[in-house]
C-alpha cells in the first residue's frame, strides 16, 4: 500500500529519480529512444550552462522530430547567434514552425520580428493570437499598440477576455 502512494514517473512508471544522476541517467535513456521532449530538456541544461553547441545539437534533433519548443529555441540561438552564426532566415523558419504549430512565445516572438521591421498590422495580429493563448508578454505590447492606435478598445478587450480563459483553462 505504501509504494502506491509513491510518485511516479509519467514515462517509464517507475518511483521518480532521488537524485540528479539517477534523473540524467534516465533523461539520457528517453534520448537513445529519440524522445524530443527529453532532448529539448538536456538542451535547456545545456543552454543554462552556456554550452550553446551542445544545446543547438539537441534542439535541432528534437526540432527534426517535431517539438515546438525546440523550434523556438533554435530561433532564439540564430537570433543571438548563440553556438551558430546569426541566421535571420532561420530565425523566422524556426519561429514561424512553432508559431503555427501553436507556441505562445514563438507567437509573441513573430509580432515582435514583424514589427520591428515595419509591419505593424502584421505583427499585431501575431501578439492578438500569441495573448488567446495566454503569453502573458503579448498583453503588454497590445497595450502599448494600443496607445499607439494599432489596435482597437474592441480587439484589446476581446484579446484579454480569450487569455483569461486560456489561464483560467490551464488552472482547472
Amino acid at each position: 500500500m505504501e509504494g502506491s502512494l509513491q510518485q511516479r514517473c509519467p514515462f517509464c512508471r517507475e518511483q521518480l529519480p532521488t537524485t540528479k544522476e539517477e534523473s540524467d541517467k534516465r533523461r539520457m535513456k528517453r534520448i537513445e529512444a529519440n524522445d524530443p521532449v527529453a532532448m529539448t530538456q538536456w538542451g535547456l541544461e545545456q543552454h543554462r550552462k552556456g554550452n550553446y553547441s551542445s544545446s543547438f545539437e539537441y534542439y535541432a534533433r528534437a526540432a527534426e522530430l517535431g517539438d515546438l519548443e525546440a523550434h523556438h529555441w533554435l530561433s532564439l540561438l540564430y537570433h543571438e547567434g548563440l553556438g551558430v552564426e546569426k541566421d535571420m532566415g532561420k530565425v523566422i523558419h524556426h519561429t514561424e514552425v512553432a508559431a503555427l504549430g501553436g507556441h505562445p512565445k514563438a507567437r509573441y516572438f513573430l509580432g515582435c520580428l514583424d514589427v520591428v521591421n515595419g509591419r505593424h498590422e502584421r505583427g499585431v495580429r501575431h501578439w492578438i493570437i500569441a495573448t488567446k493563448l495566454g503569453c502573458d508578454r503579448s498583453i503588454k505590447s497590445l497595450m502599448k499598440a494600443f496607445k499607439e492606435g494599432f489596435v482597437s478598445k474592441e480587439e484589446l478587450a476581446a484579446a484579454l477576455r480569450a487569455h483569461q480563459a486560456a489561464v483560467d483553462a490551464t488552472k482547472s
